[in-house]
């Protein structure tokens, strides 16, 4: 299938190949982004997100990116208070719920990956409530933050951690799906990654799967490459267009003609609505 995207700098059309498990509403592709693009990003996720902070202590491709993350950590229990057995990532070697700890990094975009240890316990919808009413409390702390929602990637055909009611790649695919309408919804911005992560059957990737013959859910060398190359491809025009707003200096702004040359390509409907307040909830 093919879709098209009108740029929203220059007005350029393009076709765009979808791929098969795509969910709509993803920020579209982009120009790669330098690994400097991500030093003000915060990754917030689980043992998933954990092995991308491991790859990218060796590869550097995502910057001075920090990371929040910690083995089975969900939104749901993100919002239990913090104890000896919670599993709230630690910042500076303090455990600390996420709203506390964003802050104490100084990050502007606020990348999130959360759910696989959600939707078998709380289902799709609960695990959708409990992420926005996460990002909620992570706006109150930080209102100048942009949130970017990366999408739920899949679990290998042969893993152990699949259930028929819970845990699974049809309601992996239905979460994600929901996903994307938050971020519709609220003015954040939904990354798809999960939609390069899909062997022809709708399963993880063999190939970028570390726990093969077991759980069948975490990344080798390889998967977190897809991973990293995918965000590095995937840069919100918005985002970009504040980038160039930062890097002219006042007296480049005076002596040269203004230009549209943005190399990016993307379609005017994905990018977040202004937010006129922080949606909190008492």
């Amino acid at each position: 299938a093919e879709t098209t995207a009108v740029s929203a700098v220059n007005g350029t059309v393009s076709t765009v190949k979808k791929k098969r498990f795509a969910v709509a509403g993803a920020v579209p592709k982009s120009s790669r982004a330098l690994p400097e693009f991500f030093d003000d990003a915060v990754f917030i996720g689980d043992s998933v997100s954990e092995k991308l902070r491991l790859y990218e202590f060796k590869d550097h491709s995502l910057g001075k990116a920090q990371f929040l993350a910690a083995g089975s950590l969900g939104s749901g229990n993100a919002l239990w208070k913090v104890s000896s057995k919670s599993v709230h990532p630690s910042y500076k070697g303090k455990k600390m719920r996420l709203e506390e700890s964003v802050p104490l990094t100084g990050a502007k975009k606020i990348y999130i990956m959360l759910g696989m240890n959600d939707i078998g316990i709380y289902g799709t919808d609960k695990a959708v409530e409990n992420l926005s009413n996460l990002i909620d409390l992570i706006l109150k702390a930080t209102p100048d933050a942009r949130i970017f929602i990366q999408s739920m990637t899949p679990i290998a055909s042969f893993s152990t951690s699949a259930s028929k009611k819970g845990l699974n790649n049809k309601n992996i695919m239905i979460y994600n799906r929901k996903l994307s309408k938050l971020c519709r919804d609220n003015g954040y911005y939904f990354i798809d990654v999960a939609s390069v992560m899909y062997d022809k059957t709708g399963c993880l990737k063999e190939n970028y799967c570390s726990d093969l013959g077991h759980m069948g859910l975490h990344f080798n060398d390889a998967g977190c490459k897809a991973w990293v190359d995918y965000l590095a491809t995937h840069i919100p025009e918005k985002e970009i267009l504040l980038l160039a707003e930062t890097t002219v200096s006042p007296t480049e702004s005076q002596t040269k003609p203004e230009t549209t040359a943005v190399p990016v390509t993307a379609c005017a409907a994905t990018m977040p609505r202004p937010r006129t307040r922080p949606m909190c909830r008492s």
